[in-house]
This record gives structure tokens, C-alpha cells and sequence, in this order.
């Protein structure tokens, strides 16, 4: 009996474990409907005519994802012609960093002038759901009839520092490989950036 009560509290430590891994590559991906810097909410479901989805949690405040910015806006205005757009998701509390508030969300897309929706996670069970980490955390997805598949988890290139250093630019290789037919290589890299920031319970 203690063997199997045991084995059953591994069981469901297993589970646990793996239901907080996230998405994987391959995997079908959670649809959302998170509200929009325009005041519309967006999901996944909106974006059902393209061929896929490039989905990246950023946010205001981290010196990782404003040094990556103005690659994401390039990449939108590359891809999204492509049938591959960008969303972007702010998952960090402003309890915790205010700069990443909702009204401070409007304001840099206002700034910087975002040709692409920036949604706020406000519950923040959108970015677990994905595996999300970092920001900036990027998704690179695919539309197989009318499901969002994972094909590409990682970094946007090999330098954030320095866009005129980058000698291996990840996300768009992986885009194109898409755009070809081909299985994008590498599949997935690390994403470097700022901790997500969740407020302590």
C-alpha cells in the first residue's frame, strides 16, 4: 500500500513538473485573447488567414528587450507581408515594475510606433501556459489547417548587444525555412533576456 501511495505522489509530482514546462516544439499552441494597446482584445484566432504567428513576451522596462526592439519591429515589417506577423505580450506585473504598466504599454507603442498588437497578459497564465521565461521569449508558430503549431522556441539572434555583430540571426532563418517547406534548424535556442516578474502571494 505504501508503495502505491508513493508511486502516486511521484505520479503527480511527475505531472506537475511537466504541466510547468510549457509548450514544446511540435506542440499545438494555447490560443489567448489578451487586451490590445488600442483597447481591443486579440487572439490567435484573429490571425487564422496567415501562415503563422511569431509571438514574443517582452515588455517596457528590460534593457534585453529594448536592445532587441527595433529588430522585432524590422522582422514584422519583413514577415508580415510573408504571412508571418508579430504579437507581442507584456507578461510582467506592474505591481512589481511599474514601467511595465498597461498605460506605460500604450505610451512606448505610441513612441516607438508598433505596427504590431502589444497585449497584456493581466492574469499572467498565458506566459507559464507557453514556458515563457524571459523576456524577450520568442514562439515561432505555424498555421496547420487552422491549429498553431510550435516550431521554432527561443532567442530572436545571437547578439543583443549589437544588431551589426549578429552573426546568427535565429528567428528570421527559422521564418524562412518555414516559408520553404523546411523544418527550421535550430529548432529552438536559449532566450536571454530579464526574469519574468510575478509578484510574491
Amino acid at each position: 500500500m505504501k508503495v502505491i501511495l508513493l508511486l502516486a505522489v511521484f505520479i503527480g509530482i511527475a505531472t506537475t513538473v511537466s504541466a510547468q514546462q510549457g509548450l514544446e516544439v511540435g506542440d499545438k499552441a494555447i490560443d489567448f485573447n489578451l487586451l490590445n494597446v488600442d483597447g481591443e482584445y486579440v487572439s490567435l484566432e484573429d490571425y487564422q488567414d496567415k501562415k503563422g504567428v511569431v509571438v514574443i513576451f517582452t515588455c517596457n522596462h528590460c534593457p534585453y528587450a529594448q536592445a532587441w526592439e527595433q529588430r522585432i519591429i524590422d522582422l514584422h515589417q519583413d514577415y508580415a507581408g510573408k504571412g508571418y506577423p508579430v504579437v507581442a505580450i507584456n507578461p510582467n506585473d506592474s505591481n512589481v515594475v511599474a514601467a511595465d504598466s498597461y498605460t506605460a504599454m500604450q505610451q512606448r507603442a505610441e513612441e516607438k510606433n508598433y505596427p504590431f498588437p502589444y497585449l497584456l497578459d493581466a492574469k499572467q497564465n498565458i506566459f507559464p501556459a507557453y514556458g515563457a521565461t524571459k523576456t524577450p521569449h520568442v514562439y515561432l508558430l505555424e498555421n496547420i489547417d487552422n491549429e498553431f503549431i510550435v516550431r521554432y522556441i527561443g532567442a530572436v539572434d545571437n547578439n543583443y548587444k549589437a544588431a551589426d555583430k549578429v552573426s546568427e540571426t535565429y528567428l528570421a532563418d527559422a521564418i524562412d525555412a518555414l516559408i520553404a517547406g523546411e523544418k527550421p534548424e535550430p529548432e529552438s535556442t536559449k532566450a536571454i533576456g530579464c526574469s519574468i516578474k510575478v509578484e510574491d502571494k
